[in-house]
């Protein structure tokens, strides 16, 4: 026996109410109906008031921040897609921060991980959002500088809000249409710099990865500051291979670092780091992640370099510094502050009518903190 309009348009409402936002077509699939006979449902229950209409979605008429929060949310929560490329370790403290702000306002969060080919984080986006995802957050994938640029346009076609994680859109790049968190890594730089020129140093290296906007935003970052600055003899950006992300082909030079002081060295290995050093007579290292810098100071006392008294060491990032012997200094992102304030982003979005003017796209950078341990010291005399 078919369904009657009454009994069908009950349980449209009852989706909405659950999901906070559904998209027509995938309903439609759903209650076993055409779109045209779903559409008309929608019309009529939008006309008595009883849900809200956007372009091909139903929305309830309870923003989702005001659902009712409780314990262990199961699978008829509305939820959040986070879209996360391959080995993202790097991100876990931001989803942490995400999951805490989107729980307790009564969303489930969805993992989502997208592999590093073309068009991975799209076809990610789009089975996330046909899941049921009422909104994104995502983390675009880290290129290299000279790896060609993936399609931006992408999420324009996905119906739902979406907030950029630690990335900053590029001038004219169509992700400039959507909200964005990130730390200022700039900053973190200087950070690193300022407190090591205190210090008395003079010949710095910075050595980084070339698989995230992180590591690249701290090389150009660190050659400028270099560059500006008369007491820094020296200051060479080191480009490091790692077992775990290898860079793509690419120039080894960028218009940012250029070469002479502050120039970029060619790769090289993580075990050759203490080489570089002992060539360029540099008595202070920035490392990122943080992870490499606890691998460079058991290399250094492995060949006979004590760390701090011979090179003071500053990492970048500390999730595992203050484990090491000697416990390291460290520039420590905002990382879980990036996924608070991303998700917040997010549901300011869906508590947003569509209907209604839109709001201002928000850009929010934070500010990284320098924690200071026992790796960096006044530099050796002479």
């Amino acid at each position: 026996m078919r369904e009657g309009a009454a009994a069908r348009r009950e349980r449209v409402l009852e989706a909405v109410r659950t999901r906070g936002e559904v998209r027509v077509t995938a309903l439609a699939r759903e209650l076993g109906v055409s779109v045209v006979t779903l559409r008309r449902d929608v019309e009529e229950l939008a006309r008595r008031g009883e849900l809200r209409r956007g372009h091909g979605v139903a929305r309830s008429l309870s923003p989702v921040a005001e659902r009712p929060r409780t314990p262990g949310l199961d699978a008829s929560a509305p939820s959040v897609g986070l879209v996360v490329p391959e080995h993202h370790s790097s991100l876990f403290e931001a989803v942490g921060g995400a999951r805490t702000v989107l729980e307790a306002a009564g969303v489930r969060m969805a993992l989502h991980i997208a592999g590093h080919h073309p068009g991975a984080e799209r076809e990610t986006a789009r089975q996330a959002v046909e899941q049921g995802a009422v909104g994104l957050l995502v983390a675009p994938r880290g290129r290299t500088a000279g790896a060609p640029a993936l399609d931006e346009k992408w999420p324009a076609g996905l119906a739902v809000p979406a907030v950029l994680m630690e990335h900053r859109p590029a001038p004219g790049s169509p992700l400039q249409a959507y909200d964005s968190v990130c730390g200022d890594h700039a900053y973190g730089a200087r950070l690193a710099l300022d407190h090591l020129v205190s210090l008395g140093h003079r010949r710095i290296v910075l050595a980084a990865r070339d698989d995230s906007p992180t590591a690249r935003t701290l090389r150009a970052a660190f050659a400028r500051i270099a560059r500006e600055r008369p007491r820094i003899e020296e200051g060479a950006v080191v480009l490091t291979a790692g077992p775990s992300a290898a860079p793509e082909p690419g120039p080894t030079r960028t218009p940012e670092t250029g070469g002479g002081p502050a120039g970029l060295v060619d790769l090289v290995d993580l075990e050759n780091l203490a080489s570089v050093l002992r060539e360029r007579g540099a008595t202070a290292a920035v490392l990122h992640p943080d992870v490499d810098a606890l691998m460079l100071v058991q290399q250094l006392r492995a060949g006979g370099v004590r760390v701090p008294e011979d090179c003071s060491v500053v990492a970048y990032g500390d999730a595992v510094a203050a484990l090491g012997s000697p416990p390291l200094t460290a520039v420590a992102p905002p990382k879980e502050e990036v996924g608070r304030a991303a998700a917040e982003l997010l549901l300011r979005r869906l508590r947003h009518p569509g209907d209604a003017a839109p709001e201002a796209v928000r850009r929010i950078e934070l500010l990284p903190r320098l924690v200071v341990r026992g790796s960096a010291v006044e530099a050796p005399a002479g």
